[in-house]
């Protein structure tokens, strides 16, 4: 079986060590689920302590995206993931050591921005501008979904770490592995230098006028609007979805393997809507993503809760997941070009993690007042709709004369 022609062996590099390094802080983010309530039983927290240090994380994450993504553009994938996986491993290191103050200081702070530093705004910026734009979309739809099998991989090893050293034993491990996930910039490195396309002696884009131009898209604003939606579902559901089974007296497993079959999934999911979008225009695919979200998480809570339902809406979501990831930044690199889009994708990603403070945030606080999560899992289905309306009037001509 021949290799696609935009499979280059640079871009292969940069697939490798890049989206390795992105398994490792996202799968460790991914294990916050089952982090919450062990680590909270072990510290006698309230509920509402942990789940503000992981929406403090989410926030920085996103706030720091921007900036990460634009030194990437500028300076390269490389240099920033390796100081970025340091951060990460630092800030969990933080929080082993650390009580409520030091835990929101590392888990939110350090690992936020380290977080930042590892994940898609900086990882997907490189193969965009590696590929051509006829396979732009199928390229960035395959670097999430191996980006995403940390999601996956980390799932299992977290639990069996948490059942056999503890909640703060499997944070000190988690450290570790992002730690030694370091030396993978140096592949990323030759992959970007194989792959930098040839210099342009006329006047580029300065990054200035690239976030000016974006902003004064109403498109864009509509993007951003909607990653919004994105970044609160998935938290949410990330997040809380563990405890929630456990109220519906499901067994302590069955977060996890929820978790795990999310993961799986989203592989899939991720993968298929980057070859769709790279069929259908990108803004209709984001629309379908976020209207089956909310009837599927409308299925779930208002249908039987046993194992077969729940393996079902897993498998489900997980479809979903991260899969509205390729056709957002395959529209962000089409309609505005590939050169700055690390920052661009930062900014809306920024909104992403707004939404994703609140929906980490907000479900630990409403469960504190009500001991439900009933009105979280309800504002969840009817922003799916809400996003989904967004997205159609979206104009997604490019402004570099691209082909669709």
């Amino acid at each position: 079986m021949t290799r696609p022609v935009w499979l280059s062996p640079a871009v292969l590099t940069i697939f490798m060590a890049g989206t390795t390094m992105m398994s490792v802080s996202m799968g460790a983010r991914q294990a916050q689920g089952l982090l919450i309530g062990p680590l909270s039983l072990d510290r006698d927290w309230p509920l509402a302590t942990f789940s503000l240090a992981v929406a403090v994380h989410n926030l920085m994450w996103g706030a720091f995206q921007p900036f990460t993504g634009a030194a990437a553009d500028r300076f390269g994938a490389a240099r920033v993931a390796a100081l970025g996986a340091f951060a990460f491993g630092l800030g969990m290191v933080l929080t082993a050591l650390g009580g409520a103050t030091l835990t929101t200081l590392g888990l939110g702070v350090v690992s936020g921005f380290g977080l930042a530093a590892t994940s898609f705004a900086v990882v997907l910026g490189p193969v965009g501008r590696a590929v051509s734009p006829q396979y732009r979309t199928t390229a960035l739809g395959i670097g999430s979904a191996l980006g995403s099998l940390g999601m996956m991989a980390l799932i299992p090893v977290a639990q069996a770490l948490i059942a056999h050293l503890g909640a703060t034993g499997a944070i000190w491990v988690l450290a570790c592995l992002s730690f030694v996930s370091i030396p993978l910039a140096l592949i990323l490195h030759r992959g970007e230098k194989a792959a930098a396309p040839p210099a342009i002696t006329t006047h580029q884009q300065s990054a200035g006028e690239a976030l000016r131009e974006a902003w004064a898209h109403p498109g864009f604003k509509l993007l951003t609007l909607g990653f919004f939606v994105c970044g609160f579902q998935v938290t949410f559901i990330g997040v809380h979805l563990p405890g929630y089974l456990a109220l519906c007296g499901m067994s302590k497993g069955a977060g996890a393997t929820a978790l795990l079959v999310i993961g799986l999934f989203n592989v899939i999911g991720t993968y298929g809507m980057g070859r769709l979008a790279q069929v259908y225009r990108p803004k209709y695919v984001l629309s379908w993503i976020y209207l089956g979200r909310a009837v599927v998480t409308l299925a779930f809570v208002l249908g039987p809760k046993n194992e077969a339902t729940l393996l079902a809406f897993a498998a489900s979501i997980g479809l979903l997941w991260l899969s509205t990831v390729p056709p957002t930044s395959g529209l962000i690199a089409h309609v505005f070009g590939p050169r700055h889009m690390g920052m661009l994708f930062g900014v809306v990603f920024f909104s992403h993690q707004i939404g994703s403070f609140l929906g980490s945030w907000l479900g630990g606080l409403i469960y504190d007042a009500t001991l439900s999560y009933d009105v979280m899992w309800m504002g969840t289905a009817i922003l799916g709709v809400a996003a989904a309306l967004v997205h159609l009037p979206i104009k997604d001509e490019s402004l570099r004369g691209q082909p669709a």
